[in-house]
């Protein structure tokens, strides 16, 4: 069975010939996690854009790829995006990049134009940075984060440049946000949204479906996740959903290059696994007991933890590992019982996705 970079290497029909799919957001959420600014930092204005093939540069390389997880499949991704005559003519250009510490947010977006038709807008997901992933835990207790506001801006200002056909999509943190940005943009630019991909992106702090901005779009909404998800169905308020099967287990089928693809389809299975079920409805009911303010409080105290182990990129669980770890568990000490269960855990799972990307695989303390 394929992945996603096979998907590209073998679909040679052009989106004339089979318009966009599901599979093809996929690919386009996972190009935004190269460092695009490397290339689309020269174009000197939103009316500028570049085909995919132009963003293969060798001297851009370094830049691309530097902190990108996985950079063996990414650029494996983008030499196969550069051949594809499917994907190697479709345009991109207005990127646009923020990072916050003061505000706690992670905000990147990039619109690719599969033909003069149609444009797809792309939020980026959670990046390796600990400020990111705050972001993302904040969503918890926040009704509204700065990087969803953005979305919104973006999508209002990419419907204003380009008067035909929208779909908008991201990956993890970036589902969330095409969704956000789609219930929320401008009436006229809605209008001609014909689909939201969420790919295992995280719900709502709030019960977002009875909202009248999210009817208005909910027929349209797409939310695709693995067998194990935990990223996809933490807050989980949306009704449906497509369960995909993935090459990986636990956790680390939130990567996109571990989702199966059959016949230029996702490979979609009848529901996510009993133990992921299990964690899923355990952690939600968990954070759905809480008030608003102990959700902050918790959130608060996962991030002093992880800064207790003098970590600032998720990637750094690798470097001097087990000393780090040690340190956080130490900081938790003092949490409440049940507090310190949900921390610990999520730390867990944050150090599997590093640990991938260490040379000897270790085991985290019991």
């Amino acid at each position: 069975m394929a992945n996603i970079i096979d998907y590209v290497e073998q679909e040679f029909r052009t989106v004339r010939e089979k318009p966009l799919s599901a599979v093809d957001t996929l690919v386009l959420s996972e190009l935004s996690y190269i460092n695009l600014g490397a290339v689309l930092s020269e174009l000197s204005s939103d009316a500028e854009t570049i085909e995919l093939r132009d963003l293969l540069r060798a001297e851009a390389f370094d830049s691309l790829f530097h902190d990108v997880r996985d950079t063996q499949s990414n650029r494996r991704l983008l030499f196969a995006l550069a051949a594809s005559p499917r994907f190697r003519h479709m345009r991109i250009g207005n990127l646009k990049e923020k990072q916050s510490d003061q505000l706690e947010e992670q905000f990147a977006a990039v619109t690719v134009y599969p033909d003069e038709a149609h444009v797809c807008v792309v939020f980026r997901g959670t990046d390796a940075t600990l400020i990111g992933w705050k972001e993302d835990f904040n969503m918890a207790f926040l009704p509204v984060v700065p990087a969803q506001s953005d979305a919104v801006d973006y999508v209002n200002r990419i419907g204003t440049l380009f008067p035909g056909r929208l779909s908008v999509c991201g990956h993890s943190k970036g589902g969330n946000l095409a969704v956000y940005a789609a219930m929320q943009c401008d009436f006229a630019v809605q209008a001609r949204i014909t689909a939201v991909y969420s790919h295992d992106g995280p719900g709502f702090a709030s019960d977002i479906q009875e909202k009248a901005e999210y009817r208005s779009v909910a027929d349209r909404i797409h939310k695709l996740l693995p067998q194990s998800s935990l990223i996809g169905m933490l807050l989980e308020n949306h009704g449906t959903y497509t369960v995909v099967e993935s090459s990986q287990i636990g956790i680390m089928q939130h990567d996109p290059f571990s989702w199966l693809v059959t016949d230029g389809e996702f490979h979609a299975v009848e529901r996510i696994t009993v133990g992921a079920q299990y964690m899923n409805k355990t952690l939600n009911s968990w954070i759905s007991g809480m008030s608003m303010e102990e959700r902050e409080r918790f959130v608060d105290a996962l991030y002093t933890i992880l800064a207790a182990g003098n970590i600032t990129n998720v990637f750094e669980f690798g470097d001097d590992f087990q000393k780090k770890i040690s340190a956080m568990y130490n900081a938790a000490v003092n949490l409440d019982p049940e507090t310190r269960s949900f921390v610990l855990q999520v730390i867990r799972q944050l150090a599997s996705l590093a640990v991938k990307n260490l040379p000897v695989r270790r085991s985290l303390p019991d």
